[in-house]
């Protein structure tokens, strides 16, 4: 017999309960067949059309009294085998009818949860939680949960994340958070107005509309052609303009909250630690407002907008807080390429600049779009000197630095000895960086 001695001291773990979504879920997913046969038909619309008209009253009526109890019961059945739980040192996903899909991730490489409510789905009340994890490409995501059902094990998957005990982090709750900045729908819209996409795209279908009626006289050519140049104007405006609407940045403990929205509502989370680069972006009629876009990149993440309009210097200040040591350097700060640059790249060389900082790299680039790209030293990968034939025969070259979000930062044009000794120097400067760089951890 087994010694009640051995099992002394040895605490049980307790059960792990699974969990399933909000019952509306089977709703949504009912529409996968139907959106299946439509994108058949959109896929050949002559045979589609041809199928239909050979379809009486009665035929229709039957078609539908199959397909919609089919999908009906197909949402069901995902839904019935869709169940997730929060274990001691994962959440567990486990998806799929046929085919069975189970994904382990680990709490500790969770860097965001962010929460998102589609206009549906904040009139049923229910959210979808997006998940960002280290070393993966795709959002794993939760769709749907009720509103405080999302809002709680948010909380609790953070809490987790920043190393507190299972039984205390429920306790621990969503962190506080204190707002920073909300810009305001009138701004957000002026900003819209001022910039080029929209009024480019716009010149582009005055011109080529015509033209193409012209030398066609073709209805279906014609509409071929202006709907994507019409939509790619209504994204660049009206689209952003409904999804930037009611911007509003907070700060609290896990990271800054970005809460905006007009008809889907998204509550996201920039993760300590984890952000690799900073671009303050100034669009050629923004720069008499002083007003600046500040976008990210995240390592890991797909979130790459911090602040779509703001004065320089509120932009600053947020900057400062997503990168703690690092200030903006100033314009007459960041040095130019040499004038025999011209040859290489005629006009546009002036829009390059080089600042480094005892904190950061900054590069600059672009006359009528200008942007520039920070990037603390701690961030910093590798780099790497490029010089083509051509820039060979005028002495400049090109410095590369690569940031963990895989994405690299261009200083271009820069003298052919300056770019030499600032390899060497980068290759110093992330050494040290790394090593007094803060924990990547959440609440720290």
């Amino acid at each position: 017999m087994t010694s009640p001695d051995v099992h002394e001291g040895v605490r049980e773990r307790p059960p792990v309960t699974e969990r399933r979504l909000h019952p509306v879920t089977p709703l949504r997913r009912a529409w996968a067949p139907v959106a299946v046969l439509i994108g058949w038909a959109l896929h050949d619309l002559d045979q589609a059309q041809r199928q239909l008209t050979r379809l009486t009253t009665a035929h229709l009526l039957i078609g539908l009294a199959v397909l919609l109890p089919a999908a009906a019961l197909y949402g069901f059945l995902t839904w019935w085998f869709t169940h997730f739980a929060v274990t001691d040192s994962e959440l567990r996903i486990r998806t799929g009818l046929l085919f069975r899909r189970t994904a382990h991730i680990r709490l500790e490489r969770i860097q965001a949860v962010d929460v998102t409510q589609p206009l549906l789905a904040r009139v049923a009340g229910v959210a979808k939680l997006k998940l960002d994890v280290i070393g993966t490409d795709k959002k794993d995501e939760l769709a749907f949960l009720g509103a405080d059902e999302a809002r709680a094990l948010r909380a609790e998957l953070l809490a987790r994340a920043a190393g507190f005990a299972p039984e205390t982090a429920h306790e621990v709750g969503e962190a506080p958070s204190r707002q920073m900045l909300r810009v305001p729908p009138g701004v957000l819209a002026v900003s819209l107005l001022l910039t080029g996409a929209t009024w480019g795209w716009l010149l582009v279908a005055a011109v080529a509309v015509p033209l193409l009626w012209t030398a066609t006289h073709s209805l279906w050519t014609v509409l071929a052609a202006a709907v994507p140049l019409l939509g790619a104007a209504g994204a660049s405006s009206v689209g952003r303009f409904v999804a930037e609407y009611d911007w509003t940045l907070g700060e609290s403990p896990d990271g800054l909250r970005i809460d905006h929205g007009l008809l889907d509502r998204a509550h996201e989370t920039v993760p300590p630690g984890r952000v690799q680069t900073v671009r303050l972006v100034e669009p050629l009629l923004w720069r008499r407002r002083g007003w600046v876009r500040v976008e990210l990149d995240v390592a890991g993440s797909s979130n790459s907008l911090l602040l779509p309009v703001a004065p320089r210097e509120i932009a600053e200040s947020v900057v400062a807080r997503v990168l703690p040591g690092v200030s903006v350097p100033p314009r007459e700060a960041i040095g130019r390429p040499p004038r025999r640059a011209r040859w290489c790249v005629p006009l546009w060389w002036r829009g390059y600049g080089l600042a480094v900082t005892d904190a950061v790299f900054a590069a600059r680039h672009g006359l009528l779009r200008r942007s520039l790209s920070l990037v603390p030293h701690a961030k910093v990968q590798s780099v790497r000197l490029v010089q083509g034939p051509w820039q060979r025969a005028r002495g400049v070259a090109d410095v590369h630095v690569d940031t963990g979000a895989n994405k690299s930062v261009t200083a271009r044009l820069r003298d052919a000895d300056e770019a030499a000794d600032l390899l060497r120097a980068q290759a110093e400067r992330s050494r040290t960086g790394r090593g007094d760089a803060r924990p990547d951890r959440w609440m720290a």
